[in-house]
Order: structure tokens, then sequence, then C-alpha cells
């Protein structure tokens, strides 16, 4: 049961190509958007779809595999933990960040070119 505590899966499609940055002593950091859709019909009978965007970031091997074979636009089945964080931004305003840690990746869909 303890796997279950902090646990999330998404799909979903990359908001923008990840940003990635290497660390000192050579470890890498990947960040990037996930946007994942839900479809519903509302009172009217109207089709809606209502989007969620998600942070995310990812570590080793992971940043490694979304920094060669992930762009915009890519479609991902993740797995990780969510983490809470906050700083103090440079105007001293107190800044409070949600993201998800990758510890799993799944490249869906086609090749792209």
């Amino acid at each position: 049961m303890n796997t279950l505590r902090n646990k999330v899966q998404l799909i979903g499609n990359l908001g923008q190509n990840p940003e990635v940055k290497e660390l000192n002593g050579g470890k890498k950091v990947a960040k990037f958007s996930l946007a994942t859709n839900e479809t519903y019909r509302n009172k009217a009978g109207e089709k809606v779809t209502d989007t969620q965007w998600h942070n995310l970031v990812a570590w080793g091997k992971n940043a490694d595999i979304i920094e060669k074979y992930l762009k915009k636009g890519s479609e991902v089945a993740i797995e990780g933990k969510l983490l809470n964080r906050n700083y103090t931004d440079k105007e001293g305003v107190k800044r409070y960040v949600t993201e998800i840690q990758v510890s799993d990746l799944l490249m869906l869909g086609g090749k792209k070119d």
C-alpha cells in the first residue's frame, strides 16, 4: 500500500519543447508541461473539452530520453509523485509550485518527424 500514498499517473501531450539542463556533475534535469484533456457533454448536450496543465520534472535517464525523443505535442504516459515547494522571488514575494516528479515514462503515438 505504500506505493499508493503519493502516486500520479497521467496521459497527455507536451505543451512545449522540454527545457533540459545539465547540472554540475553531469546530472540532467528536464522540465516540461503536460496537457490532459477530459471531454464531456454539458446540460445543453454540447461537447466540452476541459484541459488541465501539469508541470513536470524528470531527472537522469528519464531526462536523457525526454531530451532525445520528445518535443511539443508528443503524447506520453507518465507515472510519478506530486511535489510541493516554495521560494521567494526577486521582489520578495513567496511563490508556491506544485509539480510532478516523473519516475516512469512511456512514449505513445507514432514516430514523429
